[in-house]
């Protein structure tokens, strides 16, 4: 009688990249505040082999005003977090979310007339 080996089973995909709980809830509450302001009105969020990209709107049928990009694999150099203009120019990056959020807060304040 002769063993046979087991059926391997088939790959899994690769794991993606994604944002963690507690940074959707740093992101969404700068969301929430800016769609009140009316500055923003629609955002998309995308998973990928790579990086994770929550990309915010205007309107829906065009391109981004912003993207905040997760890439873990730049932690150790630059930073993992990062906001992308429009233009694709980075406008701010760190290991730390809220620092990096900031460059956006800014959009918020106004002068009051």
């Amino acid at each position: 009688m002769t063993i046979q080996p087991p059926i391997p089973f088939p790959s899994t995909p690769d794991a993606q990249v994604a944002f963690h709980r507690t940074e959707l809830s740093v992101i969404l509450t700068l969301y929430g505040r800016m769609v009140a302001a009316g500055e923003w009105r629609d955002y998309g969020i995308s998973h990928l082999k790579d990086f994770a990209v929550f990309s915010v709107f205007r309107r829906t049928a065009e391109n981004p005003l912003y993207r905040i990009e997760k890439r873990p694999k730049l932690r150790m150099k630059q930073g993992q977090y990062s906001v992308v203009g429009m233009d694709g120019q980075i406008l701010k990056r760190g290991n730390d979310l809220r620092t990096v959020l900031r460059v956006l807060d800014k959009k918020l304040i106004r002068a009051v007339d």
